[in-house]
């Protein structure tokens, strides 16, 4: 059974803020998810950030990252943010998110 992609409000302003040469080979990437949830690395903690659970999965040449999670019981795959691979700075934006969410 194929996975469902589907965002939270934050990642969806993420993707519509790319780039426009960007929006349709990330969303290539993102659709592999659906068949294959697990394409991603696990994430963990880094640099003081607690994304257990997360995974991070690159797109466009390794030009953005992508932060989702796997919810089984839903068959969904939930992005959570998207953004240039610059820095760490996805990475710092969605642990806002999530304790924001707290």
């Amino acid at each position: 059974m194929p996975y469902k992609v589907v965002f939270t409000e934050d990642a969806a302003a993420d993707f519509r803020a790319l780039d426009g040469s960007l929006k349709k080979p990330g969303a290539a990437q993102l659709k592999k998810l659906e068949a294959s949830p697990h394409l991603g690395q696990p994430l963990g903690n880094l640099r003081g950030f607690d994304l257990t659970g997360y995974y991070k999965l690159y797109a466009v040449r390794k030009s953005i990252r992508v932060v989702y999670r796997i919810v089984e019981d839903e068959v969904i795959v939930e992005v959570v943010g998207i953004g240039k691979r610059a820095d760490f700075e996805v990475y710092a934006d969605v642990a806002r998110r999530l304790l924001r969410k707290e």
